[in-house]
């Protein structure tokens, strides 16, 4: 049975993630206030960072500044700039 929360990025009540995700504090804010949707959403952005920007997670710089982006899109709402990305028309 899948847990519900309240997601900030998403304005409602959606689909807890199962586990915790990402360690520390900011995980836990994650596990406990973040939807599965917009997990998922983050990812694809996520992979499309690292691709575009090439970071490389061994370095802390790039952990950090990823870890930023994160925070961004997830609780502030924040559209992830991605040089040279234009989305599908829908």
């Amino acid at each position: 049975m899948s847990r519900t929360v309240f997601c900030e990025y998403l304005k409602k009540d959606a689909a807890g993630l199962d586990f915790q995700l990402y360690p520390g504090d900011l995980g836990k804010r994650i596990f406990n206030s973040i939807s599965k949707e917009a997990f998922a959403l983050w990812q694809a952005k996520q992979i499309m960072l690292i691709n575009e920007k090439k970071l490389n997670m061994m370095n802390p710089e790039h952990r950090q500044f990823l870890e930023q982006q994160m925070e961004a899109f997830l609780f502030e709402g924040q559209e992830i700039e991605i040089e040279g990305y234009k989305p599908p028309a829908s």
